[in-house]
C-alpha cells in the first residue's frame, strides 16, 4: 500500500485530493521561484512566496500525518524565514540547495501519484548551505 492508499484509508477523500491538486501546484512553480531569487528586482516578493509555500505544505502535510514531507518543508521553511529575514539576496549555493529541494518534492509528488511509499530524503539536502550573499 502507497502513501495515497493510506491517505484515503485514514482522511475523507475530499481532503486528500484538495490536498493533492494544491501540492501539485505548488511543486509545479516552485523551481521558477527558487530561479527568480536570483533577479533582485523579484527577490523581496519571491522569498516570501517560498516561505509561504513551504509554510503551507508544512501544515497540510503535517494535519495529514505526512512525516518526511512535514519535517522537510519545517527545515525549509526556518531557513527561508532566516534567509528573508537577515538576507537582501541569496548565493548560487543556496539557488542551488533550493533546487535540489524542489527535486525532492518533485519526486514525492509522483510518488503520491504512483501511491508509492514516498522516497527516502536525500541526506544532503539536510546540510544547509553557506546563507552569506557573495
Amino acid at each position: 500500500m502507497g502513501v495515497r492508499s493510506d491517505l484515503d484509508s485514514n482522511f475523507d477523500y475530499e481532503i486528500v485530493d484538495e490536498f493533492l491538486d494544491h501540492y501539485s501546484m505548488m511543486v509545479d512553480y516552485m523551481e521558477s521561484m527558487i530561479i527568480d531569487l536570483s533577479k533582485p528586482e523579484m527577490y523581496d516578493r519571491t522569498v516570501n512566496e517560498l516561505f509561504r509555500v513551504f509554510h503551507n505544505i508544512k501544515s497540510a502535510s503535517g494535519y495529514l500525518k505526512i512525516t518526511p514531507m512535514t519535517k522537510l518543508s519545517a527545515f525549509v521553511e526556518d531557513t527561508l524565514d532566516v534567509i528573508r529575514t537577515k538576507h537582501t539576496s541569496v548565493n548560487e549555493e543556496t539557488i542551488n540547495w533550493l533546487l535540489s529541494i524542489s527535486d525532492m518534492f518533485a519526486i514525492w509528488k509522483d510518488d503520491l501519484k504512483q501511491d508509492k511509499e514516498l522516497t527516502h530524503i536525500k541526506y544532503s539536502l539536510l546540510k544547509l548551505p553557506d546563507l552569506e550573499s557573495n
